[in-house]
């Protein structure tokens, strides 16, 4: 479990960094427009409750996970939303105790998975590892939007690399989700990190390459910035295309950010 502890501890501190900026809220900023369209502060913050209650009910309740299954059959679209929408309408106050104390509990739940166990999810069931990384990419994403909402810079940290990891692990769910056939061929991603070390992923002599800064590659993946507006290039065909499909969360085709508004998104 060290792999999957250090992660964990990355996702702790992700949710202890944007906890940081809510918590002082005054209840009537919670009320604020966030970059996704028709979600507000609290909107962020109840989708991420929702979603931790979710991975905790995968690892320590199978019956209510199946249950939110069934659910997400009956409206794969919707069901989001709506668990957003309800959980935004709690009192700023109750939905921030409810985060954090969800947040310790599945913290606990995630270090206490035995190795070699796998989650059921979504999509295909994952380790205790994948669990914590796709959480701290949604933490750290949905944090991002809560920031550009208030009007914080917050500077990038090495918890990065969990992100940057996941976004070049779901290259080819990228593909497949936009009804491509994925790459046969390894890609070489080479990725300057916040303390200006370098990341890299793939064989140093393949002939797809991106390249650019961690943080840049990290926003285009979670579609939090325009494509245009970002340092990621691609050498390559299939890379090129892979830059302009990339998501690392999982659901349909995200929708992307517009150019004309570098704070909307999904």
């Amino acid at each position: 479990m060290a792999i999957a502890d250090t992660i964990v501890d990355d996702l702790r501190a992700e949710g202890e960094a944007l906890d940081a900026l809510v918590g002082s809220l005054p209840a009537e900023r919670w009320a604020g427009s966030t970059p996704a369209a028709g979600w507000t502060i609290a909107h962020q913050i109840a989708h991420l409750l929702w979603t931790d209650r979710v991975a905790l009910a995968s690892i320590t309740d199978d019956a209510r996970f199946s249950e939110l299954l069934a659910a997400a059959d009956a409206d794969p679209l919707g069901f989001v939303d709506a668990a957003a929408d309800e959980l935004a309408a709690t009192a700023p106050a109750v939905l921030l105790a409810d985060w954090r104390d969800t947040r310790t509990q599945l913290d606990v739940a995630l270090r206490s998975v035995p190795d070699g166990r796998k989650l059921r999810w979504f999509g295909p069931p994952m380790s205790a590892a994948s669990m914590a990384t796709a959480r701290l990419m949604e933490t750290w994403a949905h944090g991002l939007d809560v920031s550009d909402a208030l009007g914080v810079r917050v500077e990038p940290s090495m918890r990065l690399k969990q992100i940057a990891h996941i976004g070049v692990r779901t290259r080819d769910f990228a593909f497949t989700v936009h009804g491509r056939t994925p790459p046969a061929e390894p890609f070489r991603v080479e990725l300057q990190a916040p303390d200006g070390g370098l990341w890299t992923w793939g064989p140093d002599d393949a002939v797809q390459r991106v390249s650019g800064s961690a943080l840049d590659f990290c926003q285009l993946v979670t579609q939090r910035r325009p494509r245009a507006e970002l340092d990621v290039v691609a050498h390559g065909p299939d890379a090129q295309t892979w830059l302009g499909i990339a998501q690392a969360f999982a659901g349909p085709p995200g929708s992307g950010r517009a150019e004309s508004d570098t704070r909307s998104g999904s």
